[in-house]
């Protein structure tokens, strides 16, 4: 155990860290292990501020360290399925696609009594006068990476402008808590679709209900995620004499999936991302999400608060790879409403 970030940093026996902390610090500290020399796994969202972004690119560049997205929903069986059909052109050129991230559990996250450390429910507020409240998803739209992230990789494009929404705060169905019910975003990627997501975390859902679904329209097919317990995904290819939407029976789970990755959480896929890490830290495979796709995810999400703030303006999201104004391993000189100048 350590009692400085900077004591575990400077242990040369740690080869790796991963950074499962709830702050807005979680960029800056990912940046500062990856400048330690030490591998980095991070949670989502990756980072909360477009410099931290930076800083975790340029670093990676600089010292061919590992840097992990830990977002597991991109492995989930039916992203593969879906990626094999729109990069197969089944369903022509993509258009349109929506995915949401309703990830309702309950209020016991929100509110921390200061005296004796354990978490407080709204409705036990009253006996808890030490109770504050958590830093825990202010802005729902900082999770965009656990629906973008998935479809991203589906599509193979990467997100150029964005702007939101939100409901006011506090929020509609618990005003203990200061977080809004409903962010949603608008985007356009660089292979010009158009991309509608929402993410909510304090407005109740039937239980039953997947906490993410999807839907991709192209110009010869589409492809929708189930909406609730008792429905099944469907899909219709304009080129299969197909004449409504069909069942399919897509899920979270893999078929291909090793005996190890049974049971592991999240449907299976959490075996996915500590083995795409440990892979690529022991040079056995490269990460298929590398450091340009984490940030690709983490930066419209960043952008979509800043678009908020602004009276819902669109914003352009820079492009983090290398190119004739920014050698690898260097930062942009200047940083403004995204856009690198």
């Amino acid at each position: 155990m350590y009692t400085e970030y900077e004591e575990l940093l400077a242990d040369q026996n740690v080869d790796a860290v991963a950074i499962v902390v709830r702050s807005k610090n979680q960029g800056a500290l990912a940046a500062q292990a990856l400048e330690a020399g030490k591998h980095v796994s991070a949670e989502v969202p990756a980072a909360y501020t477009l410099e931290d972004c930076w800083r975790i690119v340029s670093a990676v560049e600089r010292t061919g360290l590992v840097y992990l997205l830990a977002e597991q929903f991109q492995y989930a069986g039916f992203v593969e399925a879906w990626r094999d059909l729109v990069q197969g052109g089944r369903l022509g050129r993509v258009t349109y696609c929506e995915g949401e991230y309703r990830d309702y559990k309950g209020t016991h996250r929100y509110h921390q009594d200061w005296g004796t450390g354990e978490f407080v429910d709204v409705g036990d507020l009253a006996a808890h006068p030490n109770a504050r409240q958590t830093w825990f998803v202010p802005d729902p739209i900082y999770y965009l990476p656990h629906a973008l992230g998935p479809m991203l990789k589906v599509l193979d494009d990467r997100v150029v402008e964005v702007t939101t929404m939100s409901t006011a705060s506090p929020s509609y169905s618990h005003p203990e808590i200061s977080a809004p019910d409903v962010q949603v975003a608008l985007m356009k990627t660089e292979k010009d679709a158009i991309l509608r997501m929402m993410c909510s975390f304090t407005q109740p859902t039937p239980p039953a209900r997947q906490d993410h679904w999807f839907q991709i329209i192209g110009t010869r097919g589409c492809l929708e995620l189930e909406r609730s317990g008792r429905d099944r995904p469907k899909m219709w290819l304009a080129d299969a004499q197909m004449h409504d939407m069909a069942d399919v029976d897509w899920r979270r789970q893999r078929t291909d999936a090793p005996p190890e990755a049974v049971g592991s959480g999240h449907g299976g896929n959490d075996y996915y991302v500590h083995t795409a890490f440990r892979d690529a830290v022991l040079g056995v495979n490269p990460l298929e999400m590398d450091v340009y796709r984490a940030v690709e995810t983490a930066a419209p999400a960043i952008l979509a608060v800043d678009s908020i703030g602004k009276g819902s303006v669109p914003l352009v999201v820079p492009d983090f790879r290398p190119n004739q104004s920014r050698p690898p391993g260097q930062t942009p000189t200047k940083e403004k409403d995204g856009v690198t100048r």
